[in-house]
């Protein structure tokens, strides 16, 4: 029996409706932006954002996700700034990044930040798509003390890249929970350059450093958690490189 055609548009909608994702949202994608400021300047970058340029962004359709500066001085406590942006898609983010740029309120903000030099040394971007078991940024926020957080960057080993999503997907991110740790968005980069084939980032979210030394050490005791690297790593290990980077939210940053 011959099925009635359907159209891309229809097909698209009945394949969203399946998956839970809109079609607006399948190509929402993210920007995790890290700013190098110049020797001394790094309070100065901060009330430009506090002040001028987080407010900028939203007027040009870009999303202020979340805002931090490392914890700890090996990391560049006293010089960076990391922060993730929501975009509608990767052509939005263009528009939006013109549009910013061209607004005579930025330049006059920037031209008035530099009055003494260059405020920023260096600025590095990379978009990011989320997994599919992502969680929510704003998992757990609340209105009591700032927490902690962790950004952590796994270089997977090559053609493993699937299968450490599927370690994370079916055993690590409940693991994490059962540990207390709270799960928070899991990407991959997007383009090739910057590790599309091999890369995972993500960020968890715990009550204090503490916290966080107890939780991980209940992790890697855990059982279950043992029994599922072994059997992940039959066939090898899954990561050639594991980089963590505590941070501290800011004070204008919405998830703290």
């Amino acid at each position: 029996m011959k099925l009635p055609r359907l159209s891309l548009a229809l097909l698209c909608f009945w394949l969203a409706s399946l998956t839970g994702v809109s079609a607006a949202d399948s190509s929402r994608v993210y920007e995790l932006r890290t700013y190098t400021a110049t020797p001394g300047n790094l309070p100065a970058v901060l009330a430009r954002f506090r002040n001028h340029t987080t407010k900028l962004f939203e007027k040009h359709g870009m999303v202020n996700v979340a805002y931090w500066v490392p914890a700890d001085e090996k990391d560049g406590s006293a010089t960076t700034l990391i922060y993730l942006l929501e975009h509608k898609s990767r052509e939005g983010a263009a528009a939006s990044w013109k549009a910013f740029s061209a607004d005579p309120e930025w330049q006059t903000v920037r031209k008035a930040s530099e009055i003494n030099g260059k405020i920023v040394a260096k600025a590095e971007s990379v978009f990011l798509a989320a997994t599919d078991f992502a969680g929510a940024m704003h998992a757990g926020n609340s209105q009591g003390a700032n927490r902690v957080f962790e950004l952590r960057t796994y270089t997977a080993a090559e053609g493993k890249l699937a299968g450490l999503d599927a370690r994370f997907r079916d055993h690590t991110v409940a693991l994490f929970k059962k540990h207390g740790i709270t799960n928070l968005g899991y990407f991959h980069p997007t383009d090739a350059d910057k590790g599309a084939a091999n890369t995972l980032v993500y960020f968890l979210a715990y009550p204090n450093r503490e916290a966080a030394a107890a939780a991980w050490k209940g992790f890697r005791d855990d059982a279950d958690w043992n029994k599922a690297r072994e059997a992940s790593e039959k066939n090898g290990k899954l990561t050639t490189k594991v980089v963590g980077v505590y941070l501290n939210p800011t004070d204008f940053s919405k998830v703290k």
